[in-house]
């Protein structure tokens, strides 16, 4: 096995993989070449794989519940850190050999499954993504854009509390000279439809399954089950795997009788904005949006 999985992926780099679409970079500078990585095993029969499905993203969107939930399956085995691969040229030269060192040991009919939400907004993530497998599983968890770019700047304003650094207020960073701060990155990645289309021009729309973030918040269960058709995953995951902790406020996980929730970082309240300024938001947003939906062929209960 270790030793088909390695003329696989040595044949694969060998020979430029065909893409599943005309691509409109075709005639860029491809990034250097990957080294094929060593097939490393363990004595109990398992051994590292290249991951055969990546959560891209979105930052903000659920993705550690969605690779938390998906790890109930027996047949998913999940990195336990954020990789950043594809995205960090610091890890991205390093090649597959060290990529394959970040993966958990599983056993060979196992799925390996690593998220960073930074992959989804990188422009050249999904080229690279696709030099390595070009059939691989990708799953995209999105909120609605507004709540997200409030989920996001909740994580820098506590990041910046704890570290005892100045932060500035909600208002002063989403609005410039009465207008909404076009400056600011986190509206950029809320931009759900610039995005997508650069993953499409390398993947096709049912290579990458949308997971709704906000109903898997409200109802994870039949997400999930979603998810285990995507996948093509024996069905496993049950209503009995959740249970609502009202002093979080959010789902927990129970599973083989051991419970588990979240950290603590997750589900903060997000500051007050005044309705005016969120007003202006939903407004930004309805044309991206409007995009969005149409480019994936699905709309979503956005505000």
């Amino acid at each position: 096995m270790a030793a088909l999985l390695f003329g696989l992926l040595l044949f694969a780099i060998q020979s430029p993989p065909v893409p599943s679409r005309p691509v409109a970079d075709e005639g860029a500078t491809p990034p250097p070449t990957l080294p094929s990585p060593p097939s490393t095993g363990h004595p109990n029969g398992t051994l590292q794989q290249l991951p055969q499905i990546i959560i891209i993203g979105v930052r903000k969107g659920g993705t550690r519940a969605l690779i938390e939930m998906l790890s109930l399956h027996s047949a998913v085995a999940a990195a336990q850190n954020e990789v950043h691969f594809f995205d960090w040229e610091s890890h991205f030269q390093k090649g597959l050999s060290w990529y394959l060192s970040q993966m958990p040991y599983s056993f060979p009919d196992q799925l390996t499954v690593e998220k960073t939400p930074a992959y989804f907004t990188s422009s050249k993530v999904p080229k690279r993504i696709h030099q390595m497998n070009p059939d691989i599983k990708l799953l995209l968890i999105l909120r609605d854009p507004t709540e997200r770019v409030l989920s996001d700047y909740t994580q820098v304003f506590y990041n910046r509390l704890q570290k005892h650094k100045h932060y500035q207020p909600i208002e002063s960073v989403l609005v410039k000279d009465g207008k909404i701060n076009l400056e600011y990155k986190a509206l950029n990645r809320s931009m759900y439809y610039v995005h997508m289309q650069n993953w499409l021009k390398y993947f096709p729309q049912d290579s990458i399954h949308i997971v709704d973030g906000d109903e898997l918040i409200r109802d994870p269960f039949p997400e999930m089950k979603k998810v285990e058709r995507f996948l093509k995953l024996e069905p496993q995951i049950n209503a009995s795997n959740f249970y609502f902790n009202k002093t979080k406020g959010f789902y927990c996980l129970r599973d083989h009788g051991q419970e588990r929730c979240l950290h603590d970082s997750k589900g903060r309240a997000h500051p007050h904005v005044a309705p005016a300024i969120l007003q202006k938001l939903y407004q930004f947003f309805h044309e991206p949006n409007k995009k969005f939906f149409e480019l994936v062929g699905r709309t979503f209960n956005w505000k």
